[in-house]
Parts: structure tokens; sequence; C-alpha cells
């Protein structure tokens, strides 16, 4: 689960219109016979961007290892560093309320993945709880979905190691992130953590043998270094070769397929609109955090970077602030963009920024007042946590235990 969040907009329905052409014609076994070729380069359309993917999913049947479900599985997560901001809400958590109700869903706090750079060891409890509630705040049903904290399933750190052991190092030099990350920290301030994250966040969505990952356009790199650990490791150790050891053959990882969703799956800056919304932007001015108090949104929304064009419009490449603060409107009061159009293309800034910090008011104040009832009773969501995570490790213990034989190990006896 990369760096962050990991899912993206809009309530999708199940509708298959909105999942992304497959990736699995790109990447055969004839790859996996030759462990040094560059995958990442494969001819997939998918991967033409780079990355991280901030959510999780994975593709056997989910009857292997969800005995009281047939649905699908989807698995996603929100690192717990900084501020939940609108870019997290619109492109990941809203999202997930459509989800728990059609597909089998895991969402958790992936608080191993906020230690691979330096972190206030202060804070790191509250704001995983802090991001629970938020969660459940903004609509996660705990009747429908398993909310968890990662580091809480063990499982997790378990099969990243496993992994390791067959990820070429050149898969993981040619991330992105980590070329950008490390070259702006400096060699002597990174640690071995920010190159291998990558096989956690694998191990993250191979875990739960997912169906799918809801995935962004800027966050399929490390999407298909999962897929490409999923069809190596199936292509190393499974088939005939882990029955020999007793097993049950064939796959050990379903491997996952992107779910992108049809708009909005980025949310960009309000301090400049070709950069996307983040947590860790120096500037507190650039986002939206869903707990801001109304003056505070008022006074981002008034401030924010517009243009100097009459008129308002969607997808005009020269105005991105424009069709970001449109697209955000839409999304928060969940119209469509010829409605959007109809009501704002003749409105001047003023009268649009007060239509849309009115929106954003209405829309995160029952949020607001939900987070405060949430953490005002521990116990609840201490409860919620632990349930979540004892169903998780039901799922991924199985999974551990099938890596663990496939890979020739000695059984534990208990």
């Amino acid at each position: 689960m990369g760096r962050a969040v990991l899912s993206q907009i809009l309530t999708l329905s199940s509708s298959s219109s909105h999942f992304a052409p497959s990736l699995r014609s790109c990447i055969g076994p004839r790859f996996l016979k030759a462990p040094t070729t560059n995958l990442l380069r494969s001819r997939c359309p998918l991967i033409s961007s780079g990355g991280c993917v901030r959510c999780y999913s994975s593709t056997a049947s989910a009857s292997e290892t969800s005995p009281t479900s047939a649905k699908k599985r989807v698995v996603s997560g929100v690192q717990p560093t900084g501020s939940i901001h609108l870019g997290n809400y619109l492109g990941a958590i809203k999202n997930w309320i459509g989800l728990q109700n059609t597909y089998d869903t895991l969402y958790f706090i992936v608080d191993l993945h906020a230690i691979t750079l330096p972190y206030d060891t202060q804070q790191l409890s509250r704001t995983t709880r802090e991001t629970a509630a938020i969660y459940l705040a903004c609509g996660i049903d705990t009747s429908k979905a398993s909310v968890f904290v990662q580091s809480h399933v063990r499982a997790h750190v378990e099969l990243m190691w496993l992994l390791s052991s067959t990820t070429p190092i050149g898969w993981l030099y040619r991330m992105i992130q980590f070329k950008e990350k490390s070259r702006k920290e400096g060699d002597e301030n990174v640690g071995v953590a920010l190159l291998t994250y990558p096989v956690l966040m694998a191990a993250d969505i191979l875990l739960y043998q997912s169906d799918f990952v809801p995935v962004g356009e800027d966050q399929k790199q490390h999407l298909e270094l999962t897929r490409e650990l999923a069809e190596r490791v199936n292509y190393l150790y499974g088939g005939r070769k882990w029955k020999k050891l007793g097993g049950r053959g064939g796959n050990i990882f379903k491997v996952p397929e992107p779910l992108i969703p049809p708009t909005g799956a980025r949310v960009m800056s309000l301090t400049d609109g070709l950069s996307k919304m983040s947590k860790s932007a120096p500037s507190d001015q650039s986002r939206i955090n869903l707990l801001d108090p109304k003056d505070l949104i008022a006074n981002k929304i008034k401030r924010c970077k517009t243009d100097a064009f009459t008129g308002l419009e969607f997808d005009n490449p020269e105005r991105p602030e424009c069709n970001n603060l449109l697209s955000i409107y839409q999304l928060i009061t969940d119209k469509t963009k010829e409605e959007v159009m109809q009501e704002c293309q003749n409105m001047n800034w003023g009268a649009f920024k007060t239509l849309l910090t009115d929106a954003l008011i209405d829309h995160l104040h029952p949020i607001q007042v939900r987070y405060e009832e949430i953490m005002s009773d521990s116990g609840y969501l201490d409860k919620i946590l632990v349930e979540g995570a004892e169903k998780a490790s039901d799922i991924a213990d199985t999974t551990l235990q099938n890596v663990y034989q496939a890979m020739g190990f000695l059984r534990r006896q208990s």
C-alpha cells in the first residue's frame, strides 16, 4: 500500500464498464522464466505513468479463501501520516462506501508503511486511531466491511519477507517513487524500507486473495509489480511443484486486476492545479482536510488559485485549476458534469467559490460530527479494530501457510 491512500473515487456500481481492461494478457509465464527481464516495460497500455498504488486487492476463486462468501474481494487502505484530506476522501474512502455493498471488503490503516521515512513516534498510535475513526465516520459499515490496523495482522510482514526472496532488486530500483524520494532525501537519510516497501505493498494485496485493486491513473506501476510477483511465485512454486509437497496445486496467489473509476481519480492541489493534493505538501493551504472547521474551509477556498478566463469549464488544459474545482464540486454534490456545467458555466469566480464552500461545509459537517462521537468512545473503536484484525487474520493466515508449504518450509507442529 504504497505511500498513502489506496483506491480511487466515485461510488462504483458492479457494472463491468467500470473495470479497466485486464492486464493479464500482457504478462505471461514466458517472462517469468527470465528473472532479469524488465517486466515493468511490458506492452501493457496501463503502465504509461508512474506513481504508487495506494489501494490494494488481488485474482483464484474467492471460495478458496473465503468459504462463507462468494463475493469478489477488494482490499484497500490509507496511511496514518498527516491529515486525511479531500483527495484521500474523494479518491479513495468515498468510493469504498459503494464497494462495500457489492464486494467482500477489508479496509485497513497501513501503519507499517508510515515508517519508511522519518516519522513522529509520539503521534503514530494517535493518528492510526484517528484514521480508523475517519473511515467509520465517512460511512464504512463494519457489518459489511472489516476495518483493522495493518500491523495487527503479522502475516503482512511475514509474507513480505517470503516475497522478498523472489523479487529481483532491479525491479525495485525502477520504482519511480523510490527514485524521487531517495533523490529528495539523500542516500544517507533513506532507509532500506523505502526501497522494499513495494514488496510489503504486494504482500498487503496478495495476502487476501482479492479480485480487484481500486487504482488511479497515476498509480499503476506498483500494482504491476504486485501482479508480476504473483505470476512469478505461481510459476516458481505453484502447480505440480506445490502439489508434490502436499499442497492443493494450481496458483498460490490470485493475480490482481485493476478497478479504475470512470472519473475523478485525482483531486489536485488548491494552489497548483497540475499537482496532486498531498499530505506531504508543505502548505496546508493546498488541501482541504476532512476535519477542517468551516471558517478554515471558507478561507482556503477564498484564497485558492484560479485564472483570468471568463466563465467556467471542464477539461480545458489551459485551465487546470478550473477543472479541479469544478470536479470537486461535482463529486461532493454527486452531480453529473452536464448538471454542473448548466449550473456554473456563466458564474464568476466569486459566486462559484461561495457555492463550492457551502457544498463542502454541508458535506463534511456530518462526517466531522460522527468522527467526534467515535473518538469519544475508545472502547467502541478498539472493539471494531480487534474484530477486524481477527477476520483479516483468518484469511491472511491461510494464504501464508500455503506459501510456506509451497516454498518447502517444515510445517510447525502445534
